[in-house]
């Protein structure tokens, strides 16, 4: 079957676009078949992760002088668009991913020693950090967490749990949010956050997968801590700035997420037009009645509309701009057009839709997921309503 590109080049930089074709190029050796085997046999990409560090692109947003490209999310958000978009999905990006908005936090509050010690590795594809972050009572709601960190002479102590920490097996390092003094103690519930790297094969550490939908070939855990004793030098910029430092990586993290929705969707919407005009039904193809050819093109339409929101924010982003806004509408508009794009491949396919041959019922799985990470669709809205909108404050 033969799948055409349906991508469009925008208003991209030849540069960009070079970038972009590079990525298809070598994300292309990859094929559904692989991804489909990755997934069902819950077997980490290794091969796939090995060829893009060798290709020196686990580094494009790390500083020249540490070993990486030196290039910014834009250009980042266009590899795991292109990545996502070449069927690898989320089990493509989430083997890659987590280092782009965990080091755009180091790159900007870490100390010089350990930006030194940190990016060079992580560059050449020799070092794999997670990030924990949510805790199974504290979501959403981040100034809740209640991993504790307490000074103890030149350590300090960690105790606590994460959940939905991604990749945490299979990386040396995790970024842990934790709390140096306790919300109640705060001049603001997000006072007292503090980040550190901690050994992910610590003995103070316990690792234990989660059974999921989607997205098998890149596990999840849950991440037990009791007793953990870590330098203090292991701390990522000051004590109790963290939350300030999140932000700045949860944009980051948003807009690349957003664009990894629009690879989702169009991965789907490829094989579902290539599908429609090949499958014939009452003497011709299923894809000249609207009922089916409609649903496909608002799909195209709405991938496209929102690809232009994650390009605006991915733009201010890099240039230093506040983008709240525009990451937030970029988040919900793209997972909302991604999701969209699945379903109506899915339903194209008609009941082979479901079933694992023809690729669609992973895509829709993957992008299904995206409605729910790194933030759900309803609090994504609640910022919208709240911070741009004026609208007084639900939560």
């Amino acid at each position: 079957m033969t799948v055409p590109s349906l991508a469009p080049a925008g208003d991209l930089t030849e540069d960009q676009r070079d970038l972009r074709d590079a990525v298809r190029a070598l994300a292309g050796r990859f094929s559904d078949e692989y991804w489909s085997e990755r997934d069902e046999r819950h077997e980490f990409p290794w091969d796939f992760y090995d060829a893009f560090a060798k290709g020196g692109w686990l580094g494009i947003n790390i500083p020249e002088e540490y070993g990486g490209s030196g290039l910014g999310i834009t250009e980042a958000s266009l590899m795991v668009e292109e990545i996502a978009a070449s069927g690898a999905a989320m089990n493509g990006c989430s083997a890659l991913h987590g280092s782009f908005f965990v080091f755009s936090i180091v790159t900007k509050h870490a100390t010089e020693e350990m930006r030194r010690d940190i990016l060079p590795r992580a560059a050449e594809g020799g070092l794999h950090v997670a990030f924990g972050l949510t805790e199974p009572d504290a979501g959403t709601d981040t100034a809740r967490i209640t991993t504790s960190a307490k000074r103890d002479g030149d350590e300090y102590v960690i105790n606590g749990r994460k959940i939905w920490c991604t990749k945490a097996l299979e990386s040396q390092k995790i970024m842990l949010a934790t709390r140096t003094t306790p919300r109640a103690d705060g001049a603001k519930p997000t006072d007292g956050m503090t980040l550190f790297f901690i050994d992910a094969d610590d003995p103070a550490v316990e690792l234990r997968a989660i059974p999921k939908m989607g997205r098998n070939a890149v596990p999840s855990y849950e991440v037990f801590i009791d007793e953990l004793r870590v330098p203090a030098d292991a701390r990522v910029g000051e004590e109790g700035e963290g939350f300030r430092y999140l932000l700045h990586g949860l944009n980051a993290e948003r807009i690349l997420l957003s664009h990894e929705s629009i690879g989702i969707g169009r991965a789907a919407l490829r094989r579902a037009v290539a599908y429609a005009k090949e499958r014939v039904v009452f003497d011709r193809p299923i894809g000249a009645n609207q009922g089916l050819s409609f649903p496909l093109a608002e799909a195209q339409a709405r991938l496209d509309a929102a690809e232009l929101m994650a390009r605006r924010a991915a733009w201010l982003y890099d240039q230093g701009l506040s983008c709240g806004r525009e990451a937030n509408m970029a988040k919900f508009l793209c997972a909302d057009a991604g999701f969209k794009a699945a379903d109506a491949a899915v339903q194209t396919h008609g009941g082979m839709g479901y079933a694992r041959e023809f690729q669609v019922e992973r895509y829709f799985r993957e992008a299904r997921l995206m409605r729910l990470a790194p933030v759900s669709q309803e609090m994504a809205l609640n910022y919208i309503a709240h911070h741009v909108m004026g609208l007084p404050r639900s939560y």
